[in-house]
């Protein structure tokens, strides 16, 4: 999910039950949650039970809400923001299972989604998504949406130091990945300001809009993030300021 910063998923939405938590598949997914691993067993971490509220200057993280279904419509419906997703949540009780998802995959350790709150505001307007790609969470892939009127303002920047922040600190990534469509000029540009590194091209890995797209692949590694940042002081659990 990128553009500078804003605004584009690099993955598709699915969805478990919320009754057994069986995968319920769907052609309205979101950035990687379909290749979610499951795992036998899990270290008891605290942000398992209780997902931390990440604030910093004009942005606030929190665990989605049901009330944030209308909103979040609005913003994955616009097609600026559509343009490199695969297909969202059509409809607010569409983006309703989806946060109801969320919480059951939060819960069972294999997923995080921030909703992403502005100034003057309780409805979330975007998302910062993690997922892991190997069951210790080492490594793990990102994703994000932001509404189009937010873009430029720097309320993604704000947000991606808080989950970059969070992951390298509280879960222990030491390598971050996300994938961007080649021709997401803005996207590519945001996660090279971050400190993102390319790797390669992905051909034809993703279809968004009916084509298969060639994604570029970045990754962000603790050791280099650290440099940039200073060392994480303590697990990132609560206000980051």
């Amino acid at each position: 999910m990128l553009s500078d910063l804003h605004e584009t998923t690099t993955g598709t939405f699915t969805g478990l039950d919320p009754e057994d938590g069986t995968r319920r598949q769907s052609d309205r997914r979101l950035a990687g949650a379909d290749r979610l691993p499951r795992f036998s067993s899990q270290p008891p971490l605290e942000w398992w039970h209780l997902q931390p509220e990440l604030a910093s200057g004009p942005v606030r993280l929190r665990e989605l809400r049901l009330s944030d279904a209308p909103s979040l419509t609005e913003t994955l419906g616009c097609p600026k923001v559509a343009e490199y997703l695969s297909p969202a949540p059509a409809s607010v009780a569409e983006i309703e299972e989806f946060i109801a998802w969320t919480h059951f995959a939060h819960k069972a350790g294999r997923y995080i989604c921030f909703g992403v709150i502005p100034p003057g505001s309780d409805a979330a307007v975007g998302v910062f998504q993690l997922w892991p790609i190997e069951p210790s969470f080492r490594t793990a892939e990102w994703g994000f949406a932001i509404a189009h009127r937010f873009w430029g303002t720097g309320l993604f920047e704000a947000g991606a130091r808080l989950v970059t922040a969070f992951a390298f600190g509280t879960l222990g990534v030491l390598r971050l990945e996300a994938r961007a469509a080649v021709d997401n000029v803005r996207g590519n540009a945001a996660l090279e300001k971050l400190g993102a590194v390319p790797e390669g091209v992905l051909r034809k890995c993703f279809l968004a809009n009916g084509e298969y797209r060639d994604h570029m692949m970045w990754s962000i590694l603790a050791e280099d993030w650290r440099a940039a940042h200073g060392d994480v002081a303590g697990q990132v659990t609560g206000q980051v300021v």
